[in-house]
């Protein structure tokens, strides 16, 4: 192929393109697009038609004009908003004997009991009925009985799922109840 000067062309063997500048014999002399001055022999080059000499002039972009655009047109960064399920604190609900009743004294140890899962059926249900997401039982760690009960007693239901509560928040004496919300 003959070419001319100023025509557009791309390198067989490598990815370089640019305009031929000078023609010597069947030594073709090109500017690439970085600027750079490099010799081809005429079967080296290949032309390129119209559509990609215009894509090939919208590539030529300094990266100092590309960083320059990008420092300028820096918008203030806006606050990230949480989804609703992790912004909203959940419920808790202290299962000790002492946050239930001002005195227990005279009250076995059966009652104590009874009356913590009372208090945490009531509150599965007024969750349930107010669709609260997340509530958090704090239970203590003692010998066990209340959170085997608890346990017990929240696999009874359908619509929850509950696992021991943030750790670095609770420590071990807590349970945390995640309630499907029904559409």
């Amino acid at each position: 192929m003959k070419f001319k000067i100023n025509d557009k062309v791309e390198v067989l063997d490598d990815a370089l393109r640019g305009k031929v500048i000078d023609i010597n014999g069947d030594q073709i002399t090109i500017e690439t697009t970085e600027g750079f001055m490099l010799q081809f022999h005429e079967n080296e080059l290949v032309g390129t038609n119209d559509e990609q000499s215009r894509l090939i002039s919208t590539t030529d972009v300094k990266i100092a004009d590309v960083l320059r655009e990008k420092q300028g047109s820096k918008k203030p960064r806006s606050q990230r908003i949480k989804p609703k399920e992790r912004n909203a604190p959940p419920m808790e609900v202290d299962l000790h004997i002492e946050k239930l009743v001002n005195s227990y004294r005279g009250m076995s140890n059966y009652d104590i009991l009874t009356l913590q899962l009372d208090t945490a059926k009531r509150q599965i249900e007024f969750a349930t009925r107010k669709r609260i997401q997340k509530i958090v039982f704090i239970h203590g760690v003692g010998e066990g009985v209340l959170k085997a009960e608890l346990d017990f007693l929240l696999g009874r239901y359908d619509n929850l799922k509950f696992y021991d509560a943030d750790y670095q928040k609770y420590g071990v004496g807590a349970t945390e109840v995640y309630f499907f919300q029904n559409s």
